[in-house]
């Protein structure tokens, strides 16, 4: 243990060695916490009650006692109050229980999901990073697609199969016959239907515990506010133009919701993680959409059908790791993918004070005609 007079702590290591032994783990977060998890044979009593419980459940002012919350804040203050009553011998898990919980140390998960839940994402609960903890809050998660086409299908997929909870899908195209050639969403069977109609047909056979919600509408500054007050927690932003893409950077920054960035053009493709406050933004890598010549569509210029699938899962992959929780998200980093070579480039990207939109002193603050601003 830490022997700082101030403010004894205990390492991971050192704690799960002392887990082994008789001291006792002192759980002060709040009861929906601690029922997501909890440090085995560990005490829960919440910060806000632990002053007034503190002789009753801790009677022995001489044991060993690690404190711990989810980040090691709240612990310290227990730590204070622990001291004052004279548990001399208390120290506090300054990494916390999600750290704990991310490097693999043992955690008590009391089951709540079904027992055809348990079969299915069985090989989830087997992963430590992940477990019953991580597969509840994908259960719980909602996620929001820009597009139902090349990246919106595998993307939408894999998030279906993986059980976030809810998945709601804009976009305002049917599904016609040259999409079959990448959108494994959609069938032949389906030409002419809305695509959201579609998918939402194909992510519901998948897998009956996700809810799809469908927005056939074209995203536009006029319905993206009445969209996103629907409470979504990632955007996977599958747009296959500019104007959707900068209208869905600016609305995301202004309501703090991360957005899985794809793009793909031939043989190439791009994925990032936009996270308002920890990183830059998409105005941040273009403050101007390239010209029209240099950035053609896929309509236009083509694209390998296997590409989508390669980028569209990497989105379903930085989406699963934001709910979750767990691993190093794409925030910051530009991943490049060359389907003809087979080769992954990675690029830092770094915010720019200057943003418009993200940036120190904002410019660009409401909505803008963002069809003029690109075509300019």
């Amino acid at each position: 243990m830490a022997t700082s007079s101030e403010t004894p702590t205990v390492s991971l290591r050192e704690a799960a060695d002392l887990l082994a032994g008789e001291a006792l783990f002192l759980d002060v977060r709040e009861q929906g916490e601690w029922d997501l998890g909890h440090v085995p044979d560990a005490l829960h009593i919440p910060l806000g009650l632990l002053e007034d419980r503190a002789a009753d459940k801790l009677p022995d002012r001489e044991r060993d006692i690690v404190v711990y919350c989810a980040h090691g804040r709240r612990s310290l203050a227990a730590l204070a109050t622990l001291r004052a009553l004279g548990y001399g011998r208390s120290r506090h898990l300054s990494d916390g229980f999600e750290e704990w919980e991310k490097s693999g140390f043992p955690v008590v998960v009391p089951s709540t999901l079904e027992p055809d839940q348990r079969r299915r994402y069985s090989r989830h609960l087997l992963i430590p990073e992940l477990g019953e903890a991580g597969q509840r809050r994908l259960l719980e998660s909602s996620v929001l697609l820009i597009g139902a086409g090349g990246l919106g299908s595998p993307a939408s997929l894999y998030l279906a199969a993986a059980g976030v909870g809810t998945l709601g899908i804009v976009d305002d195209d049917v599904v016609d016959e040259s999409n079959l050639q990448r959108q494994i969403a959609h069938s032949t069977q389906r030409l002419g239907d809305p695509k959201v109609e579609s998918a939402r047909d194909t992510l519901t056979a998948l897998n009956p515990d996700v809810k799809v919600k469908t927005f056939n509408e074209r995203l536009t500054s006029e319905n993206i506010d009445r969209i996103l007050a629907e409470g979504w927690d990632v955007i996977v932003d599958g747009a296959d133009n500019f104007p959707t893409r900068y209208l869905v950077n600016d609305a995301s920054v202004w309501h703090g919701i991360p957005v899985v960035h794809g793009s793909i053009y031939r043989f190439e493709g791009q994925a990032t993680v936009f996270k308002p406050g920890e990183g830059p933004c998409y105005r941040c890598l273009f403050p101007t959409p390239p010209p029209p010549e240099l950035a053609p569509s896929c309509a236009e210029g083509g694209v390998l059908g296997v590409l989508p699938g390669v980028i569209g899962s990497l989105q379903a992959n930085e989406t699963i790791k934001l709910v979750a929780g767990i691993g190093e998200p794409l925030i910051g980093r530009l991943l490049l993918f060359d389907a003809l070579s087979a080769t992954f480039t990675e690029v830092a990207l770094r915010r720019d004070p200057n943003c418009p939109v993200c940036g120190e002193h904002p410019t660009v603050t409401e909505y803008i005609d963002y069809a003029e601003f690109c075509a300019a």
